[in-house]
């Protein structure tokens, strides 16, 4: 394999598939190159996963799929795949080589997400493309290439460039005009509402199986969540630099056996090909609280090793001052019920909305979050879960503090949309620093919900009181 080679090419479902040109267009670079004795580079863990049936529908109709099953884009699954992590394990060979020789491991897919640590834990980089350029890639096998100029392979003596395969626009219309019906859209999606006979259940409780790996037992109104938020002698989980996004806080990517996460699985008896099922940890709690900052891609200034800050799904627990794995400490300060607080730089919580961002550092017991700005949406998630939001103001920062992770921290002052706060650092030399914050309850329903505990709670409130009025 060389450096920069694409272990991963996939073209996924939930932006470039609704439009047929796009996908034609890859099925027509799988027949051109197929024609002309190009393949797809061993290495290269191709996929083609629709976000509708009718996509299989109309390029059967085409007489194209079976070209691009020759180049390795067979349909996987007609749901979220490698956009959201959900990739699979790699060649165990492969993967191999990548770690002996350090390889600079590539993705190029035709989603619209390409955070850190995304698609594969050993992708260190994903690069978004059209349906045909993935498979152009996938035959190129490496991203340091220039796709438009260098020589794709070359077959009979005969050098075959990307312009030899790329088909007119004439061709793709023509083919999407006889190819893509309305009809195809009636057999698949009006059968999707029609009225059906249903049986009730036997119980209302589900019979879960004893080793079952979904939720069973929310923990929305236990642990951390209904424990009194003191905000006082809080330790940092995290020390944190500027764009930090939903996926360092909850990735979405392949589950890896020595993870947290894949050790739990394991432990419940669930196949590793299976994890990949879990990779948006859609599972129980227990799978997704494990997944909390496992992002390979995380840089929490707090762990340095050997003088230096290690990347990692990594933690040092306070006041030991021991380096380890994230869960570690995570469970580590939850048998302490020690209370955590994240510090961060700008643009806190970008990226995808998901919830369990929030979710899985409150269940980790972190009740402030004191950055130099938020997301819209995560600020929004971090509330909703009972975490407050703090906001340094402009020209003070992690930095200018010189906040290291050996201090603790109290939080003083009064909840009021936009109020000043005070954030209290207490360092280990004995010196204490007062920190003006601004309260980023920016209205009266914010602090409502942030005060009654989160979203959940509030609504329990509000329902109780309506029943028994």
């Amino acid at each position: 394999m060389p450096d920069g080679a694409v272990i991963i090419a996939a073209i996924t479902s939930c932006t470039n598939t609704s439009n047929p040109r796009n996908v034609i267009a890859a099925g027509l670079i799988a027949r051109n190159a197929r024609k002309l004795g190009l393949t797809r580079k061993p290495w290269v863990k191709s996929s083609l996963a629709p976000g509708s049936k009718v996509v299989e529908l109309y390029l059967k109709d085409a007489d194209l799929l079976d070209d691009l099953e020759a180049l390795g884009f067979g349909i996987v699954a007609f749901a979220c795949t490698t956009c959201n992590g959900m990739s699979g394990a790699l060649d165990p060979k492969i993967q191999q080589e990548i770690i002996d020789r350090d390889l600079y491991a590539t993705a190029v897919l035709s989603g619209n997400r390409n955070f850190d640590g995304r698609i594969h834990p050993y992708a260190k980089q994903a690069f978004l493309a059209s349906p045909p350029l993935v498979v152009a890639y996938a035959i190129a096998g490496t991203v340091r290439f220039d796709i438009e100029k260098d020589v794709l392979g070359v077959v009979d003596g005969k050098e075959i460039r990307l312009h030899d395969i790329w088909p007119s626009d004439e061709e793709i219309d023509a083919i999407v005009a006889k190819s893509v019906k309305p009809s195809q859209f009636n057999e698949i999606y009006i059968p999707m509402f029609e009225k059906k006979d249903s049986e009730r259940a036997k119980s209302p409780l589900y019979d879960w199986r004893e080793m079952s790996t979904y939720i069973r037992r929310p923990p929305y109104w236990e642990g951390a969540l209904a424990g009194e938020r003191t905000m006082k002698g809080m330790r940092a989980l995290a020390v944190l630099p500027d764009n930090i996004t939903t996926d360092h806080l909850s990735p979405s990517n392949a589950i890896m056996m020595n993870s947290a996460a894949g050790e739990y699985l394991h432990k419940m008896g669930v196949p590793e090909e299976d994890f990949n099922s879990y990779a948006t940890h859609r599972g129980d709690h227990l799978t997704a609280q494990r997944a909390t900052f496992a992002n390979p891609q995380l840089v929490n200034e707090m762990a340095v090793v050997d003088g230096q800050v290690k990347k990692g799904s990594l933690a040092r627990i306070e006041p030991e001052g021991v380096v380890v794995r994230m869960w570690e400490a995570i469970e580590t300060y939850m048998e302490r019920k020690q209370p955590l607080i994240i510090v961060a730089g700008a643009d806190y919580g970008q990226g995808s909305s998901r919830d369990w961002a929030a979710k899985g550092v409150r269940l980790a017991g972190v009740e402030v979050i004191a950055a130099e700005g938020f997301e819209r949406i995560h600020r929004t998630n971090l509330i909703g879960m009972g975490v407050l939001p703090l906001e340094f103001k402009a020209g003070t920062t992690r930095l200018t503090l010189g906040i290291d992770g050996t201090e603790t921290f109290d939080v003083e002052g009064e909840f009021a949309p936009g109020a000043d706060m005070s954030l209290v650092i207490h360092r280990r030399t004995g010196e204490t620093v007062r920190v003006p914050m601004t309260c980023r309850l920016d209205s009266d329903d914010e602090v409502s919900v942030y005060e009654a505990g989160g979203v959940l709670q509030r609504f329990a409130k509000d329902f109780l009181e309506a029943t028994t009025a």
